[in-house]
């Protein structure tokens, strides 16, 4: 697996395929085999013609581990995917992200307008204005002796996935406490790129897409039907849906 250097950091990635790049960035507690390599997005990709890269965020998976969390605020975390680009010789790709890493798409959107020919916002809508998606709670369900000391739902289903994908839990949490910055609305006004906003019928994490896109210059909604946060990442109809976005894009 091949590894970069990110102003110190250690990055894991892969890079696959041919044609027009794709850069794919992971959500919380997950990372690229998780998000996107089991699920079949790195096939669907390829096969469609697409060269495909994706990466582990600092503090996930094989790439290296801070445990400061202002070192997770999101604009590093843009940073390290536009450094991954450039690392690879890449001007501009189309990027998606889930969750999180729909997240740091937005900030790499905005920070490096030049490097994003479009972008896809899964499992992310309005709570990227209002509010953060992932209560903070989940910081203290990384810390918690066992599962079975968490009481809140939501934390414990992330530290139940943490736990079974064998994640540093102290990471984790730096980082739930360290990336919860939003956009403004006059931010997101000024995303010139193509978005596709994609979030499950039943979500609970995102926040209504429709909003989001209201804000957006160029922006479209796909709803994912009857698929709530986690579940939604590997949904056939999201794919279609990219795929279609991506033929589509200028």
């Amino acid at each position: 697996m091949p590894h970069f250097n990110s102003d110190g950091i250690d990055i894991a990635y892969l890079d696959e395929g041919a044609g027009d790049p794709v850069l794919l960035i992971h959500g919380f507690a997950s990372n690229k085999e998780i998000n996107w390599v089991g699920p079949s997005w790195m096939t669907t990709l390829k096969g469609a013609g697409y060269r495909v890269i994706c990466f582990d965020h600092r503090g996930h998976g094989a790439s290296g581990k801070v445990y400061e969390p202002g070192l997770y605020n999101t604009a590093r975390m843009a940073e390290d995917a536009k450094r991954l680009l450039d690392h690879l010789h890449i001007p501009r790709a189309d990027v998606i992200g889930y969750s999180m890493g729909a997240r740091v798409g937005a900030y790499m959107a905005l920070l490096f307008p030049d490097a994003v020919r479009s972008l896809v916002l899964g499992g992310l809508g309005i709570h990227l204005v209002d509010g953060v998606g992932l209560p903070q709670s989940i910081a203290d369900a990384m810390e918690a002796p066992s599962v079975e000391a968490i009481a809140d739902p939501m934390g414990r289903m992330f530290r139940t996935f943490a736990d079974a994908n064998r994640q540093d839990l102290r990471a984790l949490a730096a980082c739930i406490r360290g990336s919860r910055q939003v956009l403004s609305r006059d931010e997101v006004a000024r995303i010139f790129q193509p978005v596709l906003v994609a979030v499950g019928t039943r979500d609970q994490v995102a926040g209504d897409p429709r909003p989001l896109v209201e804000l957006l210059p160029d922006g479209e909604v796909l709803d994912i039907p009857n698929r709530d946060h986690n579940p939604a990442v590997g949904d056939k109809v999201f794919k279609q849906g990219v795929l279609d976005f991506l033929k589509r894009r200028p």
